[in-house]
């Protein structure tokens, strides 16, 4: 067979896997939500179709209260999350190259969003970090009665998103900036009498939004639809609705799971209508910034706008290095008295204390996550190679259909997956827990690994081909040995967002399978510290150690060859 044929066959299987193992679970798993939300759920005795699932859904007390949370904390979070990323990105890229940038935002973007939110919460709870250092001052001899975790208004969710989704908007802006002839536009701007902020806002913003508009859509599909987070940062009673959901599918009378279908449906109508919006909002903004150019204005009053999302990035950086700090602090202390500012004692007893149980999640969630991650830089790999041999370009449709996953609200379609997974006798396995995650890390895995692929020299190729390499030499020889950082960066990238996962190893594990994330978010309502603080910063571990796994190896592998060279060898 020719490499044509070949690539043609690579890319032709990738396609069948994705549809098989990627679109067809969520289109099932969406159907069977559908069917349960019209009535159609023969296990459970309702099998007339109708509306008496949302019926019973618009009953719930608290369900308006929960929408309205959902909106404000979501739609608010990504709204301030791309302002600051904006106003931060200007002195990040004078001052940061991509490389450097991203190994001061690696612990962000490691973290999983359940440990930094256990930390947040550590940092924001009445007696935590930030009342410790103004209880002097505000003379509080006992922690204040002042709800800063769970408040009513959603804000505490509101910051740990923000803290959270903000290094991903920078990282992907920084990359984004390296596709702009940035110095040449902004000389441009500045010789026309532009200040530097406006001549960002006038000129570069535009060129940049384009490569930015898919992941905010993620991030503000992530944010309407967290439950994670939410179980730990947000408010109780009522919830957002993803909350909500969640109770009532895992709740004892299985009549729930009709409202809870209902629901479903209602979560993913609000996520493609605020996916409908931001297209909306778009138009109408680039309708204005064309009046806005057509004026001619300098734009002078601005520049302290861009201050201020300088400012506030500065703030979110140091509340997140605070929380994964407070981690830490927690899990080895062991007598911590009000208002010191660190614990009087330390102790491994809550290690200890931890052993078996925490031995056997951190055991499942590494071999699921090495599992996950294995599967999807083989059909990562497999794709571009594929693309390569049959000289093809870029598929934007397909590349389109890799990232449903992160569109579509994860409780939205899990549920009917669960259930489909039950007829077929596969539930409650580990091999549907990977294969659930693996829908959500391939994306980010493909995301990481197509553009360092895409721009490896062709030079290279050619010359091998010439010395008499077939295809498979050429792909082990000299594509994996030159992309290793790429690779073990996508690698790394992967396993942290297979750690990650509460929702998809919570329906597809039948609660069956214990994982450092569903023990970690079990244990934040819990009363002792110490043993949440173990279990999350393990759960934080395990990606930095992923991370810096993917910045040594490259490094050493590197260092010897230039050893290598420098010795004559």
């Amino acid at each position: 067979m020719s490499a044509r044929g070949e690539g043609w066959g690579l890319r032709a299987g990738v396609i069948v896997v994705l549809g098989v193992g990627v679109i067809g679970p969520i289109a099932a798993g969406l159907a069977q939500t559908a069917r349960a939300a019209f009535g159609v759920m023969p296990a459970i005795g309702a099998t007339e179709p109708g509306f008496a699932a949302f019926a019973a859904l618009f009953a719930v007390p608290g369900l308006g209260s929960a929408v309205r949370l959902t909106l404000v904390t979501g739609l608010g979070a990504t709204a301030l999350s791309v302002i600051v990323a904006l106003g931060a990105l200007p002195a990040l890229h004078g001052r940061l190259s991509r490389g450097r940038a991203a190994r001061w935002l690696t612990p962000f973007l490691a973290t999983p969003h359940a440990a930094l939110a256990i930390g947040l919460a550590f940092v924001l709870a009445p007696s935590g970090w930030i009342a410790r250092a103004v209880a002097p001052f505000a003379g509080f001899d006992r922690p204040p009665d002042i709800a800063l975790v769970g408040d009513p208004w959603g804000i505490a969710l509101i910051l740990g998103l923000m803290v959270k989704e903000v290094p991903f908007l920078l990282l992907v802006g920084l990359a984004a900036l390296t596709q702009i002839p940035l110095t040449r536009h902004l000389a441009t701007a500045r010789a026309l009498g532009y200040p530097p902020a406006a001549a960002w806002l006038k000129v570069v913003a535009p060129q940049l939004w384009p490569m930015l508009r898919l992941p905010v859509m993620v991030v503000m599909a992530y944010a309407l639809s967290t439950v994670d987070m939410a179980l730990i940062l947000g408010p109780s009673t009522p919830p957002v609705l993803a909350v909500l959901l969640a109770r009532a599918f895992f709740a004892p009378d299985t009549a729930m799971l009709l409202p809870a279908s209902a629901g479903a449906l209602l979560q993913g109508a609000l996520v493609a209508g605020a996916l409908g919006a931001l297209w909306l909002i778009e138009r109408v903004l680039a309708r204005l910034g064309r009046a806005w150019l057509r004026r001619g204005g300098r734009g002078h009053g601005i520049d302290g706008l861009f201050a201020l999302g300088r400012f506030v990035a500065l703030v979110l950086a140091a509340i997140g290095g605070l929380a994964i700090l407070a981690l830490l602090a927690w899990s080895f202390a062991w007598r911590w008295p009000w208002p010191a500012p660190l614990p009087e004692s330390w102790s491994l007893r809550a290690w200890i204390g931890a052993g078996p149980g925490l031995a056997r999640a951190a055991g499942q969630t590494l071999a699921i996550a090495l599992s996950t991650t294995v599967l999807s830089l083989a059909l990562a790999v497999a794709w571009l190679e594929g693309e390569d041999r049959a000289r093809l370009g870029r598929a934007g449709w397909a590349e389109a259909l890799v990232y449903l996953p992160l569109l579509v609200p994860q409780i939205a379609f899990l549920y009917g997956l669960n259930v489909l997974f039950l007829r077929l006798g596969l539930t409650g396995g580990v091999a549907a827990v990977i294969w659930a995650q693996a829908l959500f890390v391939f994306p980010y895995v493909m995301i990481a690994l197509s553009d360092p692929w895409r721009a490896l020299d062709p030079a290279l190729i050619r010359a091998a081909a010439a010395l008499g390499a077939g295809p498979w030499r050429r792909l082990v020889a000299i594509k994996l040995p030159v992309l290793i950082a790429p690779l073990l960066t996508a690698a790394a990238i992967g396993l942290a967002v297979s750690v990650a996962q509460y929702l998809p190893t919570l329906f597809m594990g039948a609660g069956r399978i214990a994982t450092l994330t569903t023990e970690a978010v079990t244990l934040a309502s819990a009363s002792d510290r110490r043993v949440t603080g173990v279990y999350a910063t393990l759960q934080a571990g395990m990606p930095l150690a992923a991370f810096a796994a993917a910045f040594v190896i490259p490094a050493v592998l590197h260092r010897n060859r230039r050893a290598l060279r420098g010795g004559g060898v």
